[in-house]
């Protein structure tokens, strides 16, 4: 129903417009005709149907860059909730993982090369995410060159 509303209120508005014409004997159209026969002396009867036929291609464009707007935001509001939502996993994950860090610290004769190699990890992780996290320009383009930067 709200998909049409413009239609039903267009609707709406004619069928009043023809019963209160017909019930008053208004003749709208014959007095179209005469306003648009007194504007004969200023020329502007040349100028309604090209500015009838702009207008319509303006709606029509402003609609349709209306809806692409609205496409964009919808997807950006996904993006954000997915990039909020996985950067929630990844740090409850890394700091699970402080867990085997913390046990591996406190093992006798553990390599302290993996707990380096350990460490980069984590941070590499983290900078990639925070890397996703402040992109400007949401593409597919961006998002592949953000991570492989980081």
């Amino acid at each position: 129903m709200n998909k049409y509303k413009l239609t039903f209120i267009g609707l709406a508005l004619s069928i009043f417009i023809f019963i209160t014409s017909v019930t008053l004997e208004l003749e709208l159209f014959e007095k179209f005709v005469t306003f648009l026969e007194s504007l004969e002396k200023f020329e502007f009867d040349e100028i309604i149907i090209p500015l009838i036929i702009f207008f319509i291609f303006l709606f029509i464009d402003t609609r349709r860059h209306s809806k692409k707007v609205q496409v964009e935001n919808a997807k950006l509001n996904i993006y954000k909730a997915m990039l909020s939502s996985s950067h929630h996993i990844l740090n409850n994950f890394i700091y699970q993982m402080d867990i085997f860090k913390i046990t591996a610290e406190d093992t006798p004769g553990f390599n302290v090369h993996v707990l380096a190699f350990y460490e980069e990890i984590i941070s590499n992780a983290s900078c990639q995410i925070s890397s996703l996290s402040n992109l400007t320009s949401i593409d597919e383009f961006s998002i592949r060159t953000s991570v492989m930067t980081s």
